[in-house]
């Protein structure tokens, strides 16, 4: 076989190669067979409204202008939203954190569908309820090293879209664990877990209480006979302030939360809905 008739047959067998390589696309979330990503879910303008207005009614914390962000079941964000005139007026930290909350709030709560002996109806955790059992010599430490960020997702730019409507992590796995107030579970009509929403941007706490304003304005808070760790069956995985209940300043729950600066209103928040 001559060179030039070798080559022509090596660049015809690496293309060849490469075309099936890109044909090969892996079954993931957009799937045209499976289901539509984020069906059913709140869109940009649900969410920058419902964040308005509970950044208004709740006056607690810094009253800083915040973030929030909204996942599906399967974790792929499908909205990102901020409160402030411009997305510079918000910690821009913050931006990324919402979406850990969320992911977190889908990721570790359950529904009915997966029920157990001592939660039949599922088990909601918030991630404020998680802040003392990851802690050094708690059930859960270690926790949040696992499931990290995705950060060619956090990052991906154009940075001008942020919190937009085209924010470049909406269709995208976030991931990411946190451990403080502001994550919680969205809960559909008949108690089904379908997502999850985070907020960040102030104290944990009140990242929490807005958080909670949020689900409840969107109607995705379905959860009365959903199992929780907060003691108060109509706000299941509501943030637990009970470090100062033992001189130790332990969590006589073991589900505890640290108080926050300017903290009020996790015992008066909206109860859940059948």
């Amino acid at each position: 076989m001559n060179r030039k008739l070798y080559m022509t047959k090596a660049a015809i067998a690496i293309m060849a190669l490469a075309c099936t390589i890109l044909a090969a696309k892996p079954e993931d979330d957009d799937d045209s067979n499976g289901p539509k990503l984020c069906a059913g879910l709140p869109d940009f303008a649900a969410l920058k409204a419902a964040l308005v207005t509970a950044t208004a009614s709740d006056t607690s914390g810094l009253k800083n202008p915040m973030w929030a962000t909204i996942v599906d079941r399967d974790g792929v964000v499908c909205a990102v939203a901020f409160t402030g005139a411009s997305r510079s007026a918000q910690w821009a930290g913050s931006r990324v954190i919402s979406a850990q909350k969320a992911n977190t709030g889908n990721a570790f709560s359950l529904d009915s569908s997966s029920g157990s002996a001592l939660y039949p109806n599922g088990l909601a955790l918030s991630t404020a309820n998680l802040y003392t059992p990851v802690q050094p010599g708690g059930s859960l430490f270690g926790l949040q090293e696992s499931n990290p960020v995705d950060t060619g997702v956090a990052y991906k730019g154009p940075s001008s879209k942020y919190g937009t409507s085209s924010d470049p992590m909406v269709g995208e796995k976030i991931g990411g664990i946190n451990v403080f107030g502001g994550g919680l579970g969205l809960y559909a009509t008949g108690q089904k877990l379908v997502g999850g929403v985070g907020v960040s941007g102030d104290t944990s706490c009140r990242d929490h209480n807005v958080a909670w304003l949020v689900r409840h304005a969107l109607g995705f808070d379905h959860m009365t006979t959903v199992g929780g760790v907060s003691g108060d069956p109509t706000r299941p995985d509501n943030i637990v302030l009970d470090f100062t209940a033992n001189p130790d300043g332990s969590s006589p729950s073991q589900w505890g939360h640290p108080m926050c600066l300017n903290t009020s209103g996790s015992s008066t928040l909206p109860i859940v809905v059948p």
